[in-house]
């Protein structure tokens, strides 16, 4: 069985290891808020909830924590940081079953 591996802290470098698409799929599974840098030094705080890499133009949907929905192309976007709470670590089914198990009283002899 392997660890669980958040990415929550994670600030990657596009382009040293990792593509921006890489980095958009990873915000797209991410289960808490990430902060999109742009090409004009803007940085947005939100949850990306959908992306098309495949788009003519591609591009990324991110709810914001007022609520609004905001569409930023990749051309857009320079950096990508995981700064919000993963709100799923350590919550998979495995993780669930090996907190079972060691919660679990010794068996009677």
């Amino acid at each position: 069985m392997t660890a669980e591996r958040s990415l929550e802290g994670w600030a990657p470098v596009i382009g040293e290891g990792v593509t921006l698409e890489e980095v958009v799929d990873h915000a797209f599974d991410y289960r808490g808020d990430v902060t999109v840098v742009t090409a004009d030094g803007r940085e947005i705080v939100g949850y990306v909830y959908t992306r098309d890499p495949d788009a003519a133009e591609p591009f990324l949907k991110l709810f914001e924590p007022a609520g609004a929905s905001l569409t930023l192309r990749y051309a857009e976007v320079r950096a990508i940081r995981f700064t919000g709470k993963d709100a799923a670590a350590g919550k998979s089914y495995e993780a669930w079953l090996r907190r079972k198990h060691e919660g679990a009283a010794p068996a009677a002899s």
